[in-house]
């Protein structure tokens, strides 16, 4: 099973450097490219449009991404004309085969998504990977003199964070947070879906059983009527041949004591057992 959202955007922007909240954002085709250049370092991303508002502006985004493909011959086909829709499910499910691909072939050691981006519109503006330090935050050497000689001079080490980097990890948290907000919804949604599909099939699992046992419960019925039935023409087929052979008709009743007999039987009702209205108007219709 695939990652979950969740998982996908905070390895999106870890990666790529970038403050995507929502999986949808991937459909200008942007973060493609970089994943993918992350892997093979020859994407132009300066040529991509990371800033894309338009569908003309996404699909050359997805050029450059086919043009990868071929490349490095990737027999996988890019479904640009639902991805570029920004649905969720289907850019969840490419998003989906880009990390598995890029688990696969990931070559390792650091990549500076900021710096692969340059000059491309809207690259630059990204927030840094939470787990790459800013490189305003490294130390800075500065010499203090002191009022004494040369000889009495220092070097001090002091850390000089620039103010963007505070606002930078602002705004990651941000994202975070908008993205785990996003996922309680949806797993709301989920539960309560899951909630209604229970009790409606409960609900018909309930009903199949008392149609169960209402069909056997017939059928038992029915089973005895047949085989009392079966019991009376017997006897009356013993009476015939006693008589046969004693000349003796004891017992032995006419045709039509015989088939009213029968017909007795047949409406003969159990306690607790109704039959139908419908039921009784064909029957003595039938008769």
């Amino acid at each position: 099973m695939g990652e979950s959202r969740t998982e996908l955007l905070a390895w999106l922007n870890d990666l790529c450097q970038l403050n995507y909240t929502k999986v949808e954002q991937c459909g200008s085709g942007a973060a493609y490219c970089n994943i993918m250049d992350s892997i093979f370092r020859d994407v132009p991303l300066s040529k991509v449009k990371f800033t894309a508002k338009h569908e003309y502006e996404y699909v050359a985004n997805y050029k450059i991404l086919q043009a990868s493909f071929d490349r490095h011959k990737i027999d996988n086909a890019i479904p640009v004309d639902r991805l570029l829709k920004c649905k969720f499910q289907d850019n969840l499910e490419f998003l989906q085969w880009m990390k598995k691909y890029w688990d696969q072939y990931w070559p390792g050691g650091t990549y500076d998504a900021v710096a692969r981006r340059g000059s491309a519109v809207g690259g630059a503006a990204k927030a840094p990977s939470p787990s790459t330090k800013p490189a305003s935050a490294a130390p800075t050497r500065s010499t203090i003199p002191s009022a004494g000689s040369a000889a009495a001079r220092k070097t001090v080490c002091v850390n000089e964070p620039a103010p963007a980097s505070a606002s930078m990890s602002a705004a990651a948290a941000a994202a975070a947070a908008a993205a785990a907000k996003e996922w309680e919804r949806e797993k709301a949604e989920m539960e309560a879906e899951y909630q209604r599909m229970l009790a409606e099939m409960t609900q018909q699992t309930m009903e199949l059983k008392l149609s169960i046992e209402q069909v056997e419960k017939e059928r038992e019925f029915y089973f005895g009527k047949l085989r009392e039935i079966e019991i009376y023409v017997q006897g009356q087929v013993d009476a015939v041949a006693v008589a046969g052979e004693d000349g003796i008709v004891d017992g032995l009743l006419s045709t039509e004591e015989t088939l009213r007999q029968i017909q007795a039987i047949m409406y003969k009702t159990e306690d607790g057992f109704e039959i139908p209205a419908d039921g009784i108007d064909e029957e003595e219709e039938s008769y």
